[in-house]
């Protein structure tokens, strides 16, 4: 493996940024707003977008293709950056970047203008479809051009605090995005929302998009790439040197498995698994689940500027590790504590009521199901289905063949029929509750009555858990970008760095929160999703120790890989 090459600092490491490096870091940085703020327009809209472009399907089919939709835009995200950074090592950073933008703002926008299924029929989820495929694709090759551009106009010494930036303003996406929703069901009501007013936020969009396009036809192509086209050095097809030669793809590897991998399932346990796992199983209302991520954010944000400057100092690697690290040391008590404090009569159900589903084997399938495609049909399977959506702790009990399915609650049997399937669960729901579970609504579940709603012992102790989660997501993200921008050599850096990137945010990280529900339905246990990013943030550590070399002082102008 290469060893880096050192440069002695000079005086730009400790100068104040200039106003056109400021540019820079602005400009580049709202790619990323644009990623978090449709990000989480679609996440939080979901429903109502399956109801507008797949009203033809049952609700319970809508919701389905909906999240499909969804996923589309993250599983894409490698080819993106396959495109857009070949694109990107071969014309130039600037242009390339220019165009990801705008393919992601119009995207984003159009969406808030496209007709309904009910209008147009079937070309409306389409078109939809191929809108978000669009959007997928443009943001592969988005943050890699902004990160490369940032770091290439990055004095030597301060790459770390000035890529930091960029990780900052995810979180002003999903505020921005917050604040429109908020605001405009305030302004119309749900049911005007619901019927047209959720394309607003979309529509608004297009003043971020102006602005963005604005600030970047002003830039200037990075030094480090014009310093290579005046030498000649450029790949001539960076594709194939970046991943068909050992050893650029052995650093690729590494990069993917050895720092980003484990970076994207902290970010997303740290943000969003919190979330599912306030609303989906801990049954906290979304407006006060919402408000809870929103301020832990909100007291977290500074820390990812603080960790890159960090990470010029004692390097990307050890922090970035470290937060992996303890991460996944940390989660179960944290995630417990969480618990105790959102929903005590819920955690004191899950320790002292023994549920158990009494079935045949032969009707007892795997309910694995992340994507929420399959439909279960057995009473084994049905049974169990609706016991992990009601955050139910339950163990499986093998019955005789051929014996009916029941649900043991305690002592007392419920039989789930799933010829009279709404009595069963009607049955089931008695029993949980009388045995403790609590109803839905619960008087001790945390909630908030209004924003600022912060000063009882719940919700300050949640903000406190949430923000510590938060911290973690600060210290393997802050750094991120530095660390791959100086792993790989001018040629071939935003093709090189883009591709792990994506494929650890965007498959590991972007599917964990509907793979971990699977694991919960699968085994019974609240807690046992988990084991999805504690496993992956170990193997991240063991990978990042051994193999992934320190990266803070090498030139990244000279560094030929």
């Amino acid at each position: 493996m290469a060893t880096a090459a050192t440069t002695p600092r000079t005086d730009a490491a400790v100068r104040p940024m200039s106003g056109e490096e400021k540019k820079v870091i602005f400009a580049s940085s709202l790619g990323t707003v644009f990623e978090w703020y449709d990000f989480y327009l679609y996440g939080s809209l979901a429903a109502i977008i399956g109801a507008q472009f797949f009203s033809q399907y049952p609700k319970a089919t809508q919701d389905i293709f909906a999240l499909l939709a969804f996923a589309a835009g993250f599983l894409v995200r490698p080819f993106g950056a396959l495109v857009f950074g070949r694109i990107g090592d071969l014309v130039g950073r600037k242009y390339t970047f220019l165009v990801t933008i705008l393919i992601m703002g119009l995207s984003t926008f159009i969406v808030g203008l496209l007709p309904g299924s009910d209008k147009i029929g079937v070309a409306a989820p389409i078109i939809l479809i191929g809108l978000r495929l669009l959007q997928g694709l443009a943001l592969g090759g988005e943050y890699g051009g902004a990160a490369t551009y940032v770091a290439e106009h990055a004095p030597h010494g301060r790459r770390g605090f000035y890529t930091s930036w960029i990780q900052t303003t995810a979180t002003l996406g999903l505020f921005l995005s917050l604040i429109v929703i908020l605001f405009t069901r305030t302004i119309l009501g749900e049911a005007e929302f619901a019927a047209w007013g959720w394309r607003i936020p979309f529509l608004v969009s297009v003043v971020l998009l102006g602005v963005s396009l604005w600030i970047r036809m002003q830039l200037h192509e990075s030094p480090a790439f014009q310093r290579m086209k005046e030498e000649g050095t450029g790949s001539k097809a960076p594709l194939s040197e970046a991943f068909g030669q050992w050893k650029n793809a052995k650093i690729a590897l590494l990069a993917l498995f050895g720092l980003v991998a484990g970076q994207g399932v902290v970010w997303y346990t740290g943000q969003f698994y919190a979330l599912f796992f306030l609303q989906s199983i801990l049954k906290v209302d979304g407006y006060t689940a919402n408000l809870l991520i929103a301020w832990s954010l909100l007291l977290g944000t500074g820390f990812f500027v603080f960790f890159g400057w960090l990470s010029d100092k004692i390097g990307r690697k050890p922090i970035i590790l470290a937060g992996c690290l303890i991460a996944a040391l940390t989660y179960f008590p944290l995630f417990k504590q969480i618990t105790t404090l959102a929903n005590p009569a819920l955690e004191a159900a899950v320790e002292n009521v023994k549920v158990t589903v009494v079935a045949d084997p032969a009707g007892c399938g795997n309910l694995f199901n992340p994507v929420g495609t399959r439909v279960f049909t057995t009473s084994c399977d049905l049974a169990r289905d609706y016991l992990a959506k009601a955050s139910v702790k339950y163990s499986t009990e093998a019955a005789p063949a051929g014996q009916p399915t029941k649900i043991r609650v305690n002592s007392t049997e419920v039989p789930f029929d799933t010829a009279k399937l709404a009595d069963s669960r009607t049955a089931t729901t008695a029993a949980l509750q009388g045995a403790g579970y609590p109803k839905a609504g619960d008087a001790q579940i945390a909630k908030m009555k209004h924003p600022f709603d912060l000063f009882n012992s719940q919700i300050a102790g949640l903000v406190g858990l949430l923000f510590i989660l938060v911290i973690f997501v600060t210290m393997v993200y802050g750094p991120i970008a530095a660390a791959l921008v100086e792993l790989f050599p001018t040629r071939i850096r935003y093709t090189g760095m883009s591709l792990p990137y994506h494929i650890g945010n965007g498959w590991f990280g972007g599917l964990l929160p509907a793979t971990a529900f699977a694991m919960v339905a699968q085994t019974g246990d609240i807690y046992y999703g988990l084991w999805y990013p504690i496993v992956i943030a170990l193997i991240t550590f063991v990978v990042g120790m051994l193999f992934v070399p320190e990266t803070k002082d090498r030139d990244i102008f000279t560094y030929k890989g």
